[in-house]
């Protein structure tokens, strides 16, 4: 298992996208993630399970639609595949050194969006949490912060993805709130 190794809540990964698909579910307003599997020069494939809906608030009866901040950059090199720990990665660090716009995305928009960055992207960074079920993957990438409909607040435990394009040699990072998370 790739992260039996690791003490931390928190990963970092990179590693060349090969497939990126909507979640089907029997039920297609239950669907909510956009699933991409990574090669991260590891033995086995990561899949990165990205929320594209909040089945939590929506079904506490708050909008489950979420907003979404991207950063713009250019990259002259592509960082390493590879998986590693990570001690801390919070949004508020990245807010107060860039301009980050959120935009409210409904699940159709959003998970084309990501579909199609997965499928276009040469390189994928992500920021989550490790899991394993039927496969090692990574999820919670997103911001952890108390929502309409988890109290919870668990700081320092964002999550993020950078996508790499080799057009313009573009980059962009986007960060994922739910409602009700600042």
């Amino acid at each position: 298992m790739i992260f039996s190794h690791l003490d931390s809540p928190l990963v970092h990964v990179v590693g060349n996208p090969l497939r990126a698909e909507i979640e089907d579910a029997r039920d297609s307003h239950r669907s909510d993630h956009v699933w991409i599997s990574l090669d991260a020069g590891m033995p086995e494939l990561i899949t990165i399970s990205v929320n594209i809906f909040s089945l939590r608030n929506h079904d506490a009866g708050f909008d489950g639609r979420v907003r979404v901040g991207i950063l713009r950059a250019s990259w002259e090199n592509l960082p390493a595949r590879g998986v590693q720990e990570c001690a801390a990665f919070d949004y508020r660090d990245w807010e107060s050194r860039e301009n980050v716009f959120y935009e409210l995305y409904d699940r159709e928009t959003l998970g084309e969006m990501i579909l199609e960055m997965g499928t276009q992207a040469r390189r994928l960074e992500v920021w989550g949490t490790p899991y394993h079920r039927r496969r090692n993957g990574v999820h919670q990438i997103h911001s952890r912060r108390a929502s309409c409909a988890v109290e919870e607040d668990i700081l320092h435990r964002d999550g993020a993805l950078k996508f790499y394009f080799e057009a313009g040699r573009e980059s962009r990072m986007l960060f994922l709130k739910f409602c009700g998370q600042t």
